[in-house]
């Protein structure tokens, strides 16, 4: 097994090259793309899946899950909940056996959860945090893991922007993509080398 330096100083994060989401996007505005997406990603055996939800400045207000990223390694479907919200196919999706791999999948669920009144947490799913530990890894943030593994930072500059925007920036769609896409490339590097 490959050993892993367990913890990486934010500072020499702040120095590594940035990676972005390196393969295709695509939105989902419509019900009808929703599941042709599905459909496709039935066909998978492990994707990477996040969300993203409009930060709030008032204590005390949660905004809902306003998108759903789920990746391959060449493809990741940004899923426009605040528009279609989660159509039953999409939930069947979460709770089958595609392995679905997520970092701080506890906050994902409950976003979820609050969206549509169910419970993902059935299913298969991986929580990163958990997983980096049987490697001696003991930083948590996906950030930080990356970095650890791959020498390369995510930026994070897109995390506290508008997720209900009508049109999101291309910025905004890589940043997306890319967590969703990390999640996974972190994965898949972890397990070939257990």
């Amino acid at each position: 097994m490959t050993e892993y330096q367990p913890s990486i100083d934010k500072k020499l994060i702040s120095e590594l090259p940035k990676v972005t989401f390196p393969g295709r996007i695509i939105i989902i505005y419509t019900v009808e793309d929703a599941r042709k997406a599905i459909s496709y990603l039935n066909t998978c055996s492990v994707v990477g899946v996040d969300t993203e939800t409009r930060p709030s400045f008032r204590k005390g207000k949660v905004n809902d899950v306003a998108l759903l990223q789920i990746s391959t390694l060449d493809t990741c479907f940004l899923f426009r909940l605040n528009r279609i919200g989660i159509p039953d196919f999409l939930e069947e999706f979460l709770q089958n056996d595609v392995l679905k791999i997520g970092l701080s999948l506890r906050d994902d669920f409950n976003m979820l959860r609050r969206a549509n009144n169910k419970d993902p947490r059935v299913g298969n799913w991986i929580e990163l945090q958990d997983y980096v530990s049987r490697f001696g890894i003991t930083d948590k943030s996906l950030q930080k893991v990356y970095a650890i593994l791959f020498g390369q930072k995510i930026s994070k500059s897109q995390r506290l922007s508008n997720w209900e925007a009508d049109v999101l920036t291309e910025a905004q769609q890589l940043y997306a993509a890319t967590d969703a896409w990390a999640t996974l490339r972190i994965y898949l590097e972890l397990k070939e080398n257990e």
